[in-house]
């Protein structure tokens, strides 16, 4: 099976893609293409998939660079190719023939692009990450390599939705002792739960960041399991390991 690529109008003509698990080389729970060195899949799969990845994207597999993803607002400013993997959750580049790369499995993949300045940045944010200010973050680091975030646009992947992303009373009062205005991003739901609206923040911290234009693909990962892979779909199913979506963008 080919591989199934998610693409922006927004980021074009950059090289991009929010990669789903079709047309990988894991079988049993991680059938597709599983891209997460961390999971306990066969090492060959993954290696085999992220190859795809690289050639999809026209870099060597090396060039496909990541880092060790912690949910933090740290940002790494790559400068070249390397299989180092730095404890940060976001990456900014302006240097040719590397593709940055962001591992989701609900959390949110955002890829940015100023193509006037011919900066990039690619940003993992999940509650806590965008919480704690990785995507803000990312936006400060691109302009330090002469980004303008008027010009930055940032898309937002298939990541979890509002409508199965319960939530406690706990959770909702982190958000509320940050900013009483966060209260838009949730709903009622079941028996004294709460709905959260994950993009909804992403998007809403991206434009109070001031960035040019900011949109969401309006994919869910958790509600299609054929397409994408999902913590929370796989914690409740009581499965013993989950995949890994990849996300990339290139100059």
């Amino acid at each position: 099976m080919t591989l199934e690529i998610l693409t922006s109008d927004a980021l074009s003509p950059i090289r991009h893609g929010f990669f789903t698990r079709r047309g990988g080389a894991s079988s049993g729970i991680f059938h597709g293409l599983n891209c997460g060195t961390g999971s306990s899949d066969q090492t060959e799969a993954v290696r085999l998939n992220r190859a795809r990845v690289a050639q999809a994207m026209q870099v060597a597999p090396t060039a496909l660079a990541g880092v060790h993803q912690v949910h933090s607002p740290n940002v790494v400013t790559v400068t070249a190719a390397t299989a180092d993997r730095p404890q940060a959750d976001a990456m900014v580049t302006n240097v040719a023939d590397i593709a940055l790369s962001i591992l989701t499995a609900d959390c949110q993949p955002v890829l940015f692009a100023d193509t006037q300045a011919g900066v990039i940045g690619a940003a993992h944010a999940g509650w806590r990450g965008a919480l704690d200010g990785v995507l803000e973050a990312t936006l400060d680091a691109m302009e330090a390599l002469g980004a303008d975030r008027a010009n930055t646009v940032a898309v937002i992947g298939p990541t979890i939705s509002q409508r199965v992303y319960e939530v406690g009373e706990e959770f909702f009062e982190d958000f509320m002792m940050q900013d009483p205005g966060h209260a838009r991003f949730f709903a009622n739901g079941e028996a004294g739960k709460y709905l959260f609206d994950l993009p909804g923040l992403g998007l809403q911290k991206l434009l109070q960041a001031g960035i040019g234009r900011a949109e969401w693909t309006r994919h869910c990962t958790y509600s299609d399991p054929d397409r994408f892979y999902s913590y929370r779909r796989a914690t409740h199913s009581k499965e013993a390991d989950y995949g890994r979506l990849i996300s990339c963008i290139r100059l």
